[in-house]
């Protein structure tokens, strides 16, 4: 690392795990915080553009508030229910959403349980 002469970016989101001799090497250290309910609100909406027809019943509040994901999370998310939609020929709705949910759950092992879920907990439980 001592002799390479160019620019490096490295990103991790297990900071707690890197070594503090490698740190020590490291010129500059930027340290992005988790989004909270504001801009997580935001990034669902960034990620679902105008031409992607939705359902009446998205709530793109109740995601924000009670789904704690950063924004790469989401973005897989609409995507996956992007797809669940546009396989089924019908605008993307809450059920795509949530199901797209707890598949992204299930890739990095957490649990989708009721009290994060809410109303929509059905939809996990049946989909």
């Amino acid at each position: 690392m001592e002799a390479y002469d160019g620019i490096a970016i490295l990103a991790t989101n297990m900071r707690n795990n890197m070594d503090e001799a490698f740190l020590r090497r490291l010129k500059f250290y930027v340290e992005f915080p988790f989004p909270e309910a504001p801009d997580r609100h935001l990034i669902w909406l960034r990620h679902l553009p105008h031409e992607v027809p939705l359902t009446e019943d998205v709530d793109l509040e109740f995601l924000a508030q009670h789904l704690k994901l950063a924004g790469g999370n989401i973005r897989n998310i609409v995507l996956n229910a992007s797809f669940l939609a546009a396989a089924k020929q019908q605008a993307v709705g809450m059920k795509h959403l949530v199901l797209a949910t707890k598949r992204e759950y299930q890739k990095f092992g957490k649990s989708c349980i009721e009290s994060e879920f809410g109303p929509y907990y059905e939809l996990v439980r049946n989909g």
